[in-house]
Parts: structure tokens; C-alpha cells; sequence
């Protein structure tokens, strides 16, 4: 529907109310309900939402260090925009109207710290270069039989899982659940966000789904709605989801591998694909691949943005810990997929399920765009084999502290982002850090309570 079809189905629907939310900047969605009136009132001007949201943690906790806003600033309203062209509607909660939001102001003066509004930016350059980036993104998590009462109640401790065991691509485990399992499938489609496929993957309780691939934008609309309506569907059946990157020690982590390609502007021809040179892969494709191994040393909190997310990046868990990549290897930071010319892509392995897919869909965009743009020679040889043990061109950095201060002193970052953007997302990444330095874990607890 065009935005006259939008305005005219609201005006008479039944529903006298409409949800919208944005993404901050650690990707979880803020919003509010409206009046049917107030959304056709602020759709030219927007609308005020305090802009505490882009000067406080996923906790809801100021930033001691933040420049955007502050009580530097005294939190004034900054004006919040709806995309008419994410008119949805809520399945699960009586179809009630929904949009996603975004900073973005018609005068190009967008709020360098909104994640959509840095993506819709770098798809536009893409655009201007003449490509159509076409993406998506798969997520695994975590299902358990608990509530957030119950969460707490037992401070995240013996939590119960959906399923016992590890039961990867299990026939048997879904059946079980197969009200919950078929939930997901369909209320996610008429969520408009369609999948691909839908499994269980290694590790009790846990599930991966493939999005189906979308214009890029598109793509990172429906990864950060997929991670809030998972979480939805679940508490209708009584259950918890999780989305942190490695919850267990003991158990593998969850990815958010990205899939991209870039097409030609009619959409017709996959421009990575070439049947006449090596592996398949054109000049283009190696200059997408080099621009991002290249930039990933530089811009790694794009893709792990917490504490826990270098807990996954581990060796032999399956998510990569070296500047590489491969045709179909899964030890890699890139895997090339490339059988037929319609399913050519390069698989981003480095992002994790916590990761925000605004910020890591456009630093995979920006990094791929990076090496085009400044013709890069991809002069790193596909790893074969383990790739865990290819160090030799670089291996992505161990926590957040080393990832934060290499982005934050990097010009690679600010030509990539602008340097208003780094500036806050280094600052938002440091307080994170800084929160999990101040604490004492159970783990200090057990080695040294008694016996130091």
C-alpha cells in the first residue's frame, strides 16, 4: 500500500490505536501506543520522544560518559519519524496497526547515534555506486520454561530449558513443542517476516531460523523485529527466549550470521557471481570480501557489541576467531556460498545473536562498499581446513576493551560511519565495559573466597 492506502486504512479500522518503536542503539526496540489521531498529526513533523534513549544502557542507565545527550542537556525531546513503508500488523496482539520509526530528519541533519538512520545512509551510498544490496540475517536461540518472575526469582540460575540434550536438526524435539515450533513459523510470516526455514539446532532448548533475503534495509528491519517477536510468541506459550550470545559455558553459542550479495540495479544479474574465474567469484565479490576482513580488526563492536558477545568468539565453538575466509568452511569470518549464480553470497560469520542488525548489516555493507571503492586486492588465500589456526592475517580481538579502543582510534571507522557516530557508539561500548569490570562474578566467588 502507498502512504494515501496506509492513511485511509487507519482512518477506518476498527483499531483506535497504533504501536510504533525504533531501535536503540544496543538494538532493542523503544516505542509507544497512539492515539489514531496523533499519528496522522505527527506524520509530516514526527514526533517528540525524549532522547534519553540514545544517553542510557539496555538498563536504562545514564551513560557517565555520553555527549549526545546527558543531564548536560537536560534530555530535551528529539523528533522520532515513522516509515509508512513498514506498515504491518501485530498477529498475536488483535492486528493492532505497527510501524518501525528512526531519527532521520528530511533535511538530511539525522541523529548520528540512530542505528537506522546509519544504515538507511550507507544503502544509499550502495545505491549511488550503482548495486542493490540484497540481505539477511539468521538467528539461534535459546528457549526456556521459566517467566521473567521466575528469572529472577532464581537469579538466572538452573534455568530450564525447552528440550533436554543436544538434539541438532532434530525431527523429534519440534513435535514436542509443535504449538510453540508452528507459532513461530506462522506468526512470524503474517509478521511479514517471512522464513526460510526453521530448526533446532545443537544445544537444549535451542533454535535457529533463516529470514528470507530482502533489500538491505528491508533485511535489518525484519532481524530486529524477528528478535522482539520471537520473544513475544514465546511468552504466549509460557516461555522465555534468549538472544545473549553464549548464556552457558558449557554449551555452544548463538550466531546472527549475515548473507549478502549485491546485484545490479534492475536486480537481475548477481554481480558476485562469475563462472569464468576462480572459485566463481568476481572481481567485485573479492574486492567486497577484502574490503571487509580489511575493516573487521577496526570495527568488531559492530558485530560483538557486549561483554558476553567474546565469549562465543572462541575457538572450536563454531563462530570464527581469525581475519579469514573460505569457500564453504565454517571455521572462517567469511564463508563464500556460490553453487548457482541466484544463491551467490558471502556469509558474515562474526556477528553474533546480541548483535543490533542495524549497525551490523551496515558495517558489513560499509566494509564490503570499503574495498570496492578503494579497489582492494583480496590477497588473502582461502583458508582450507581449520581455519581457527590461520592467524597469520590477523584474529578478531578478545573482549570488548580491546575491540572499543581499536574502533575508537580508528580513521577506518570514521570514514566508514562518520566520526559523530563512532564517537557515541565507543563511548555506549566503554560504559558496557566498565559495567562488567566493577562487578564480582560467582566464578571469584567459588576460586578464591575460601582458599586465597
Amino acid at each position: 500500500m502507498n502512504q494515501q492506502d496506509i492513511i485511509a486504512f487507519i482512518k477506518q479500522n476498527d483499531n483506535a490505536k497504533i504501536k510504533y518503536a525504533f531501535a536503540d542503539i544496543d538494538g532493542v526496540l523503544r516505542g509507544k501506543i497512539i492515539s489514531r489521531q496523533k499519528f496522522l498529526d505527527g506524520l509530516n513533523d514526527g514526533y517528540g520522544f525524549c532522547d534519553v534513549v540514545w544517553g542510557w544502557d539496555s538498563s536504562d542507565t545514564p551513560y557517565d560518559n555520553g555527549r549526545t545527550t546527558g543531564w548536560h542537556s537536560g534530555y530535551p525531546d528529539a523528533p522520532v519519524r515513522l516509515d509508512l513503508t513498514t506498515f504491518r500488523q501485530i498477529p498475536w496482539e488483535n492486528n493492532i496497526p505497527f510501524f518501525l520509526a528512526d531519527f532521520s530528519q528530511p533535511d538530511g541533519n539525522d541523529l548520528a547515534a540512530c542505528p537506522r538512520s546509519l544504515l538507511k545512509r550507507i544503502a544509499a551510498q550502495c545505491q549511488d555506486m550503482g548495486y542493490h544490496a540484497e540481505y539477511a540475517q539468521e538467528f539461534e536461540w535459546f528457549n526456556f520454561r521459566e517467566t521473567p518472575q521466575s528469572l529472577h526469582q532464581k537469579d538466572f540460575r538452573n534455568l530450564e530449558t525447552l528440550t533436554p540434550g543436544m538434539f541438532g536438526y532434530s525431527i523429534l524435539r519440534p513435535s514436542l513443542e509443535r504449538s510453540f515450533y508452528h507459532d513461530l513459523f506462522d506468526l512470524l510470516s503474517q509478521f511479514d517476516i517471512p522464513l526460510e526455514g526453521l530448526h533446532t539446532e545443537t544445544g537444549p532448548g535451542v533454535y535457529e531460523a533463516a529470514i528470507i533475503h530482502d533489500d538491505v534495509v528491508r533485511a535489518a528491519d525484519k532481524a530486529v523485529l524477528f528478535k522482539t517477536a520471537v520473544r513475544e510468541i514465546a511468552y504466549r506459550h509460557g516461555l522465555v527466549a534468549t538472544f545473549m550470545a553464549k548464556w552457558n559455558a558449557d554449551l555452544p553459542g548463538c550466531s546472527g550470521h549475515i548473507h549478502q550479495s549485491l546485484w545490479n540495479a534492475e536486480k537481475t544479474k548477481n554481480l558476485f557471481y562469475d563462472p569464468a574465474q576462480p572459485n566463481r567469484m568476481s572481481e567485485l565479490m573479492s574486492q567486497f570480501i577484502a574490503g571487509q576482513l580489511y575493516c573487521l580488526p577496526h570495527i568488531t563492536p559492530m558485530f560483538a557489541p557486549t561483554v558476553n558477545s567474546y565469549k562465543r568468539l572462541v575457538e572450536g565453538a563454531w563462530a570464527p576467531t581469525t581475519v579469514t575466509w573460505s569457500v564453504d568452511n565454517r571455521t572462517t569470518a567469511l564463508r563464500v556460498l556460490n553453487r548457482t549464480e541466484a544463491y551467490t553470497r558471502v556469509e558474515h560469520r562474526v556477528s553474533g545473536s546480541d548483535s543490533n542488525p542495524y549497525l551490523a548489516i551496515a558495517a558489513a555493507l560499509a566494509s564490503g562498499l570499503y574495498g570496492i571503492r578503494h579497489q582492494l586486492t583480496l590477497d588473502i588465500p582461502a583458508s582450507v581446513g581449520n581455519g581457527y589456526v590461520d592467524k597469520q592475517h590477523g584474529v578478531i580481538p578478545a573482549n570488548l576493551s580491546e575491540a572499543t579502543r581499536a574502533m575508537a582510534k580508528s580513521s577506518v571507522a570514521n570514514e566508514l560511519f562518520g566520526a559523530e557516530f563512532v564517537d557515541h557508539f565507543t563511548r555506549s561500548r566503554d560504559w558496557e565495559w566498565r559495567q562488567y569490570v566493577g562487578q564480582v562474578s560467582d566464578w571469584e566467588l567459588k576460586r578464591y573466597f575460601e582458599i586465597i
